[in-house]
């Protein structure tokens, strides 16, 4: 059955791909960041020698956008670096609901208090997340800072309160990066998420980009397939008192018999499909983790935002020039097409890691 629901899902694919509708924008408002993680693949500082783009301009884009995009329904996510650190966040949301955008943020929590919180609901925030990669032990020493799980805790509650009292209104989820060091503590950490009110979860794996390529978090070929395990359990799991949470692995990487038992979806990268992103400097590209220069496709500075849209981004709709070295003998070429686009380090070479081959080992 699942061959035939992926053969199907296939042709849904290069439907998708031929249209390359523009459904969801990253702009990485600031490159700095009030904390110092280990795996941070933007290499975040707290003075950044990228300075934040002026509001300014990026609504330049989103007036561009409403005026060329005709999918209407865009969503944009504001991230960084920390976008807490942005006095202009509210404006900023403002902007974009006044063009009939949704608007989100992902943060890790340093900076978000109540009053802030009430704040962004006003000026239009719709989703929210916030990374929570263990308990304190392992998550100060993962974000480099004492007070960092006590912060995001807090938040946490703040936000499961609001949903409580307001059901519907906010999109929220938790975000946590797995390496060796939790993937240990993840059943308990599952407990208290469910125990604390959160209803949605999403976990990533550490990939080799920043400041993670400088550290060694990647997960073994037999730590990677417990992590799949552990997901797969966990979306069929009830506590006790018939409590559950919603559990989906990231978007990265074919995960042969995994797939649709660790996510909601096949696999299926739409960096440059129905993902774009504007990056701090002016950078067109896709999700805000394809940070290679061949990926870059142009500068809101010099160029039309919507024509690059357009008439760029070939690289990633077409992605048969990623079918080399491992991946040009695959069979399993078809299902994930070289992997994610933010494991290539240029259009000429295979990912850095394999997903499947680690659930093969």
């Amino acid at each position: 059955m699942n061959k035939l629901k992926q053969a199907i899902f296939r042709l849904y694919r290069k439907s998708e791909i031929k249209k390359h509708e523009l459904r969801y924008l990253f702009w990485e408002c600031t490159l700095r960041c009030n904390l110092h993680c280990l795996h941070c693949g933007s290499d975040c500082l707290s003075e950044s020698g990228v300075p934040d783009m002026p509001l300014s301009d990026f609504v330049r884009v989103l007036d561009e956008i409403r005026e060329k995009n005709p999918y209407k329904n865009l969503t944009v996510c504001i991230t960084g670096g920390e976008p807490l650190l942005r006095k202009d966040l509210e404006d900023a949301g403002r902007e974009i609901k006044k063009r009939g955008f949704r608007w989100g943020i992902v943060t890790n929590a340093l900076a978000f208090t109540p009053q802030r919180f009430i704040s962004l609901l006003n000026a239009g925030l719709s989703s929210i997340s916030f990374s929570l990669d263990g308990f304190e032990n392992e998550h100060n020493h993962l974000r480099q800072n004492p007070n960092s799980f006590e912060k995001v805790f807090d938040a946490i509650k703040t936000v499961t309160a609001f949903q409580k009292q307001f059901p519907g209104r906010l999109v929220f989820d938790v975000i946590t990066c797995v390496h060796q060091g939790n993937l240990g503590i993840l059943r308990k950490l599952r407990e208290f998420l469910i125990e604390n009110g959160v209803s949605h979860w999403r976990i990533f794996s550490i990939f080799p980009e920043g400041r993670a390529g400088q550290n060694d978090l990647a997960l073994s070929s037999e730590e990677y397939q417990k992590l799949m395990e552990f997901i797969a359990e966990t979306r069929a799991f009830k506590n006790q008192q018939g409590k559950s949470i919603h559990l989906n692995y990231s978007c990265e990487g074919y995960l042969g018999k995994y797939e649709l038992k660790v996510r909601d979806f096949f696999y299926f990268c739409r960096a440059g499909v129905n993902v774009a992103s504007v990056m701090c400097d002016g950078s067109i590209s896709a999700c805000l983790s394809v940070r290679a220069k061949d990926f870059i496709q142009g500068n809101i500075y010099r160029d039309s935002f919507m024509d690059v849209w357009q008439m760029c981004y070939q690289n990633m709709r077409d992605r048969s020039w990623a079918k080399t070295g491992k991946c040009a003998k695959c069979r399993h070429w078809k299902n994930c097409l070289g992997n994610g686009l933010h494991l290539h380090k240029d259009a000429h070479s295979e990912p850095a890691r394999c997903n499947l081959e680690l659930l093969s080992k």
